[in-house]
């Protein structure tokens, strides 16, 4: 009885200072496939160079479904370890809305509004409000993530929140202007991106005034009048000390009022040439496409329809890159292949191209709404429509270009007129891809996979299962088994003539 009372005291004991050294040092195993539990070098770069504490206020409803509830479990644990990254300059507290109508007033008024879920009770289906949002506050500055959703990039929302708020001189990231290009304010969905991290500042083109030394990264997007010579060789010389670029640009015209396409030249089809880049002039079609309203008649009334348009191909295919990371559907408005044609010395990477069903239409031509498209008329699959070129492009300086064969995909209409989400996370992953140093755009997909057991093969789905089933037995017959063979080894040393 009293060697019982020991090994209890002293395994209560070992428990005591294991608590006591885990306030002092975070430590744990992350088997994850994609180290879903690991922070990243960027988030401690982040969280290291803290000048001033940052409070995080987060307010998450309690009585959660388990799913919804692991989200605040998740939250909790990784505000644990940014605390002791940072040596104590993130405080956090949670608040639990629900508790009262003050509180709730107080989240909604700081930014977190409720959302509504599926809550099961007493066998039956009920909606309950529910809040999973946090305030980051440095100083006299605040940042809001509003709603943080099950399973998403939850490390990135969080460092991109607070590098927001430390960051002292942004980089700033040049709109270039002078060409017909589009405003800023056509671009907003991508601005208001991008404001987080960077200053965006329009920038018209001079002959003779080279490109400031103030911009590392520079945006062309979908320019309609010509680059003079002296204007590319301003390109040149900026990619010649290492600037990088993003350029959306448009090689032919799609015109709905006439029905025709056309092709564009702005004097740097050559400019891109002497760089082994070859944008057609072609329109890229594809099965998997977007629609266009058609008005049609039908006796004495008339209504319209949505006709597919294989001309404003749908990209779901990103190859594996962080700039194509978490990209579902990019809708393109008139794309030409691109093809390289350099040599090795340059590392040419396609980032976005079309389906398996896919082909190319020569120009002039003429958009026939009705025509009937048919297999034959998608000989072609993953044509390139954006792409990297990367390496010394022009003198002996690393440089990086990013290419889109489409200038209008991340432009808007001007009047909060909204694109598609992912046209705008392109043309964002791209910039930041280019220009951010932190690493950040590499957590932008960092979330919980969805790893479904009916989309596994058949014979793997049958070795889950029973893996699942028969492993915990196997468990405890072994325990037993070494338990039976403990004991009976007791036995046998006491059967011996020299046990005292």
């Amino acid at each position: 009885m009293k060697k019982t009372n020991v090994t209890i005291l002293l395994v209560l004991g070992i428990i005591v200072v294991l608590n006591l050294l885990s306030n002092e040092f975070f430590f744990r195993l992350d088997l994850t496939e994609n180290d879903q539990y690991t922070l990243s070098k960027a988030t401690h770069d982040i969280l290291e160079d803290l000048e001033e504490p940052v409070t995080i206020t987060a307010y998450f409803s309690e009585n959660l479904p388990p799913n919804i509830a692991k989200t605040k479990k998740d939250f909790k644990e990784m505000l644990v370890e940014y605390a002791s990254i940072s040596g104590g300059m993130v405080v956090y507290e949670f608040i639990n809305p629900n508790e009262d109508q003050e509180k709730e007033q107080q989240a909604m008024q700081n930014g977190v509004s409720p959302v509504m879920i599926n809550v099961r009770e007493k066998n039956e289906m009920k909606q309950q409000k529910a809040f999973l949002g946090a305030v980051i506050q440095m100083g006299e500055q605040t940042d809001v993530i509003p709603f943080m959703k099950p399973g998403a990039a939850m490390e990135y929302a969080l460092s991109t929140s607070i590098k927001k708020l430390s960051v002292l001189d942004k980089p700033t990231v040049a709109l270039i202007q002078g060409h017909g290009e589009p405003g800023l304010d056509k671009l907003q969905q991508v601005a208001a991106s991008l404001n987080i991290l960077y200053t965006v500042e329009p920038y018209t083109m001079n002959d003779s005034i080279p490109i400031p030394d103030r911009f590392n990264t520079i945006a062309i997007v979908a320019p309609t009048d010509s680059f003079s010579i002296a204007e590319q060789r301003h390109l040149d010389n900026f990619l010649a000390r290492g600037g990088n670029m993003f350029i959306a640009y448009n090689r032919v015209k799609g015109d709905f009022s006439t029905a025709s396409g056309t092709e564009i030249t702005t004097g740097l089809e050559n400019w891109f040439s002497s760089k082994g880049i070859n944008i057609e002039g072609s329109f890229v079609t594809d099965a998997n496409c977007g629609s266009v309203t058609v008005q049609q008649q039908q006796g004495m009334f008339r209504f319209n329809s949505q006709v597919q348009f294989p001309f404003l191909p749908i990209l779901n295919k990103f190859p594996e890159h962080p700039i194509g990371e978490g990209l579902e559907a990019v809708v393109l408005q008139f794309a030409s292949p691109i093809r390289y044609t350099g040599d090795s010395s340059l590392k040419f990477t396609p980032i976005a191209t079309t389906s398996d069903k896919s082909g190319s239409v020569n120009v002039p031509t003429y958009f026939n709404i009705q025509k009937q498209w048919t297999e034959s008329d998608f000989p072609l699959q993953n044509i390139t429509v954006g792409a990297i070129l990367e390496g010394n492009i022009v003198g002996n300086t690393p440089s990086k270009m990013v290419l889109i064969s489409d200038g209008d995909f991340p432009v808007g209409g001007g009047r909060g007129q909204q694109i598609q989400p992912d046209n705008a996370s392109l043309m964002v992953n791209s910039i930041d891809w280019l220009s951010d140093d932190t690493g950040l755009i590499q957590l932008r997909t960092k979330g919980v996979s969805s790893r479904p057991i009916d989309d596994l093969e058949d014979d793997t789905q049958s070795l889950l299962k029973y893996i699942n089933f028969l492993l915990p037995i196997l468990l405890v017959m072994v325990y037993g088994f070494v338990r039976f063979q403990m004991k009976r080894n007791i036995r046998i040393k006491r059967m011996e003539e020299d046990y005292a």
